[in-house]
Formats: C-alpha cells, structure tokens, sequence
C-alpha cells in the first residue's frame, strides 16, 4: 500500500493563460503529505505536462518496484497505491505475449498489463488499488479505482489543469493558495447516510473517484464509466451443501492469495466474532506457523470481546497480541483520528483501530488480513433482519406478534431500541407503507442521523428543496426495484457504508496512519461474485444471518464462536470525552466562540448538547441520537482545524 498524487496540464479552451504545470516543489509537496502512507521510499516524475508522486510502503519486490514506473518505449507512466493478487498470472500471460520484465513487482505487472490491453486490463485485476497512468504520446490521463473502493483517489478539477491524490490533505499540499472549505451537500450526506457518496466529498472543488469506475481526461474531454458493478440477482443453481463448498473453496483461495503474496510477514486482526476468526483459521492453515493476531480490548467491559479473542488464538496456537483502550485514549488519539480519515465522523470507532494498527506496526508487522466486507456481502447486519421484520409486519399491520420478532435484535446495545416494547413499536413502525421502497430498511438509521442536521448552521446548509435520500433513490440502478429486498439491502449498504464509511474511515484510513496494509479476502472479487450470486436463503435463513458462511467456520473455529450473538465491533462514543484529561480541550473547541468562528455548526446548539452530554456522565439520558451529535461536532471543529486551518 501507498500513497499516489500527481498534477497533469491537459489542453483545455477554458483553460487559464499560463496555467501552472507541474513542478517538482509541488510534487515533493503532496508526496510529503502522504509520508504515513509509504516511508519505505518516494519519488517524483516530471514528464512534460504531467506530474507524478508517490510514496511507498515496500511489501512486493522491495528491491525493484519503485515508482513512479515507467515504460520507456511507450512513455507510459504510472503510481500506483495496492496490491494486484494475480500478478504472477498476469506475469505469465504478458511473457508469453512477449515482454519483458526488469523487475519482480505487481506494478510492473499492472503497467504492462494496460500497456498490452488498454483499459480492459482493469477488470483482470484480482486487487485493492488506485492507479493513475499517463501516455505521454497520447497526452491521456487514466484514474482507476478497485471495484468496493478498498483504497481511496480524490482529484480537483481547475480549466487546464487536474491534481489527483490518495488523500485530500495532498491536493491541498500542491496548491497552498487554493480556497478550502466544506461543501454544503457532501456535509448533508454525511448527516444522512455517516459519510459522502463518490464523487461527492465534503470539501468543496475536490471530488472522489467512484469505487469500480475509471476517468479519462483526453484530447480536451472528459469520460468517466463504471467498469464494474454489484449485481445481487440470484444465479447460484446448487444447493447449500454445494454452496458450502464454494464458498470455502473461494475464501481458502482469496485468503491464501493475501497470506502469500507478499515479501514480508503478514498477520491478522482478530475481534472474536465469526469473520476475523474464520480468516485467521484459513491464514493460518496458509501460511502453516507462526501466526500472528492482534486484537483491541477495551476497559470498558461493555464493548470488550477479549474471552471471545483469546478463546480463538487459543484454539488456532497464534501468537497473541493486544491492545487495551480506555475512554481517556479514545480521546487522546482523536484529532490524529480525524486528521487522517478527513471527514467528520459520527462514531469514535476509528480511534481504537487507530492504536490497534500502532500495536501491529511497533511489533514490525506491515499487513494484516481483517474480516472486513463479511457482514455486507453475506447479510450479516442486523439492519438487514430488521427490513425483514418490518417488512413482514408492513404486510399484517393488524399483527400483535409480529412486532414482537423485534426483540431478537440488537441484544448488544445498552440502550437498545428494543428495550421497551412500546418504543420499539413506535420507533420501527415508522413509515411502514413504504415497505416496497428501495431503502426501506436503511429509513430508520437515515431519520435518526438526519437529525443532527438541526446543528449545522445555515450558511452550510445545502440548498432549499436538497433531499439526500431522494438523490440517492433517483441515482440507482433502474432494474433494482426488481431485485429481492434484501438484495436491494445488500446493495445499498454496499453504496452507502462499505465504502465511504467502514473502509474509508475505519479500514484504509487507519491502518495507513500506522504504515499497515491491510487485506480483505471477504472483499476479493470471486468471492464477492458469488456471495452476490446466492440465493437470498443461504445468507439470511429467516432471521439466521450469514448462514453458509457459518457453516464454512463451524469445523475451523471453536463452537462458541460459531454459535454466540453478534455483537458489531463499538466503541464508547461521546463519554469519551466527558474525562478530566479531554473535557478542558472539549470544551474550547466547542466553545460558542470556537463553534462561531468556524462557522459550520450553530454554537448556541453545540453548547446545549456539550452541557447536557456533562450532565448526563452516566449515559443515562443521553440518547443515541445525543451521541452521535456530539462525536459529529467534534469531530467537525477538529476537521476545520486539521485539515481547512481553522483555528
């Protein structure tokens, strides 16, 4: 994994006289902002009009695989952030077509592999990447991203001009003097949905490449097209037994693919739910010895899974590690946190995998393997039992039993919207006839977030008549109102929250704080495939999520694993910084002087929730909704400073 940038003058009617081209001062600028992402090595390419950065974090050829790369007889040009998997396939294909290689890298492969197939090499891959390459002799300028958006590319758009970067911190490195500030629609979608949907960021002028999509800038235009997209319709024809079998084959192949493939040792998270546990078990029958685990504990017994994590390394004999967080870390590492994820963020999730990924690195370990993707790709959220709940009771409205299926969820929570039947019924009965609507599911998680729009302060607000939900209905497949509910579920939570949120947030964003890669079998595209093929039944038997893949674990991990609840990773929210260590620095962030001078959230509101949050040390009365609101302000006031110079 690495950090990729670069500046390209492109020919343009509207573009400015004397436009900037490239400099190496700009280029040495962005890939300084990147330095987390690859401090094994940089380098920079100036090749007329087009400018190329990166940093490297060496896990394939360490010896020969720096960048920028280049093709000399073609003038092609490339950087190039991840890992391509089947590269020693590819390798072979390319050979026989009659290159040849000088180095032993995947970014040779992956430069090549364009070179012999054009853009059609994209869907070849077997990966996690951005790449970005440039043809000199054509003058054309191509950004790629992997099909779930594993790794990130953002880029900024002047007349003339394009800059592109892994991470926004870097397009604004390479132009000091560029005007930074947050975009009211991407800031209304994170109210919405927990983060923008690509291209949409919240910075204004700075836009994300789409996972699975690939722009071209040539000739004077523009194009952009996807190249890859989820298609949830049932295909499987055999039985579960049969799907069993796949399933186990696909993942032994996805994880040893990613044990394997890499010249330096490679470890695995483990939480002590199913999906970490099932991909350590498959690493560690890969790589045969000498494993390596590391998992988070927390003091505060509410959100601690160590029995459940020592039971498995205990079963697997891996070698151990652990990192114990208390509220007063979570606080501690929050701005570093928000630094680095570049958004405001609703949850504190990323703080403990933030130390989580320091343990992996001060112990010399540069890849781990996670569970990631599971839960969406094999139906795993509770979100998805309760679509089915609701829309089973939104069918026999004048049930008195049917509500009662509710109280099968969210056994983990303290303050579970389940916990009072009177609440639950008017919580989730909500919007019932609109149970055929795409989205129907996710409207209880949206109306709750939606509230936190009430701090946002009217400047920032999007325009009159701005519907987040509705855009985002209207911006769906047009053959998805004839996919499954849970299959529209599944595809949705994909678009919404894989992405944008899970794996841009708490995913990429905090292993690379560290300089760790990380990898994601359930994520590797033939997996994804035929997860997406299944029937409807064999993820989610009734209300029994992730059914065939707990039977693929059940003869590889302990039973109690298999059997237990699910409990989704948390971590403590907004008491994390009700501390005596946090609370003086809280409490001129959000001072209304602080909150009124940054001029994104109202300040006499963000007071109100701070006071009532100090009241309410406890937790007592204050509300999931509270929570969120106030681990948002936060973390906004922290985005202005970090990242837009507010201060």
């Amino acid at each position: 994994m690495c950090g990729v940038a670069g500046i390209v003058h492109l020919p343009s009617a509207s573009a400015r006289p004397g436009a900037a081209r490239p400099t190496t001062d700009a280029l040495r600028a962005m890939a300084a902002a990147l330095r987390h992402r690859g401090p094994d090595g940089d380098g920079v390419l100036v090749d007329g009009d087009a400018g190329l950065a990166h940093t490297r974090l060496a896990i394939i050829d360490p010896a020969g695989g720096a960048q920028p790369m280049q093709l000399p007889e073609r003038r092609l040009g490339i950087v190039f952030n991840g890992e391509v998997y089947n590269y020693v396939e590819l390798r072979e294909e390319l050979v026989k077509a009659g290159h040849v290689f000088r180095t032993k890298s995947d970014t040779e492969v992956v430069l090549r592999a364009l070179a012999e197939w054009g853009d059609d090499a994209l869907s070849r891959f077997n990966g996690q990447w951005a790449i970005a390459l440039w043809d000199a002799e054509r003058r054309r300028l191509l950004l790629a991203r992997d099909r779930v958006g594993i790794h990130p590319l953002y880029y900024a758009e002047s007349p003339g001009r394009v800059v592109f970067a892994s991470e926004v911190k870097a397009i604004f490195a390479a132009d000091p003097a560029l005007r930074r500030g947050l975009d009211p629609i991407g800031l209304d979608q994170t109210f919405t949905f927990w983060a923008a949907i690509a291209p949409r960021t919240v910075f204004r002028g700075v836009s994300e490449l789409p996972p699975g999509h690939v722009r071209v800038y040539e000739d004077g235009r523009v194009a952009e097209r996807a190249f890859y997209r989820h298609d949830l319709r049932p295909r499987f024809q055999g039985s579960i037994d049969d799907a069993e079998e796949a399933v186990r084959a696909a993942l032994e192949k996805a994880t040893a693919l990613r044990m394997l493939r890499a010249d330096v040792p490679v470890g695995c998270y483990l939480s002590g739910g199913l999906d970490s546990s099932l991909v350590s078990a498959l690493g560690l029958r890969a790589k045969g010895e000498r494993f390596h685990t590391f998992s988070l504990r927390f003091a505060d017994a509410e959100f601690d899974e160590t029995e459940y994590q020592r039971a498995v390394s205990r079963a697997l004999g891996t070698e151990h590690h652990e990192v114990v967080v208390a509220r007063e870390d979570i606080a501690r590492v929050f701005p570093t946190v928000v630094r680095h994820a570049e958004r405001p963020l609703l949850r504190t999730a990323p703080a403990p995998l933030l130390l989580l990924s320091k343990l992996v690195a001060d112990l010399g370990t540069k890849v781990v393997l996670t569970g990631e993707g599971a839960d969406e790709i094999f139906g795993g959220y509770d979100l998805f039992r309760e679509g089915r709940v609701r829309r089973f009771w939104a069918r026999h409205p004048e049930s008195k039993l049917r509500p009662l299926l509710l109280q099968r969820l969210y056994p983990y929570l303290a303050r579970s919207p389940v916990a009072q039947r009177a609440t639950a019924v008017q919580f989730f009965g909500r919007d019932l006839a609109s149970y055929r609507e795409p989205g129907f599911a996710h409207g209880t998680r949206w109306t709750t977030t939606n509230a936190l729009k009430r701090m946002v302060a009217p400047d920032l607000r999007p325009p009159p008549g701005t519907d987040a939900v509705a855009e985002l209905r209207a911006s769906l497949p047009p053959d998805l109102a004839g996919w499954s509910p849970l299959a529209q579920d599944q595809y949705i939570e994909i678009l919404t929250l894989l992405g944008p949120y899970l794996l841009g947030s708490q995913g990429d964003r905090m292993l690379m704080a560290s300089s760790v890669e990380g990898r994601f079998p359930f994520l590797d595209p033939d997996v994804v495939d035929l997860a997406n093929s299944l029937p409807d039944a064999y993820k989610l038997r009734v209300l029994d999520e992730k059914h065939v893949l707990k039977r693929v674990a059940a003869p590889l991990v302990p039973r109690e694993i298999v059997e237990r609840k699910k409990q989704p990773y948390r971590a403590p929210d907004a008491m994390s910084f009700v501390t005596p260590s946090a609370s003086p620095e809280i409490d001129e962030l959000l001072s209304r002087e602080a909150v009124a001078k940054t001029g994104v959230l109202d300040a006499g509101g963000v007071q109100a929730l701070w006071k009532k949050c100090k009241a309410n040390a406890g937790g007592g009365a204050f509300s999931n909704t509270d929570n969120m609101a106030l681990v948002a302000a936060i973390s906004t006031q922290l985005l202005c400073r970090e990242l837009l110079g507010a201060s």
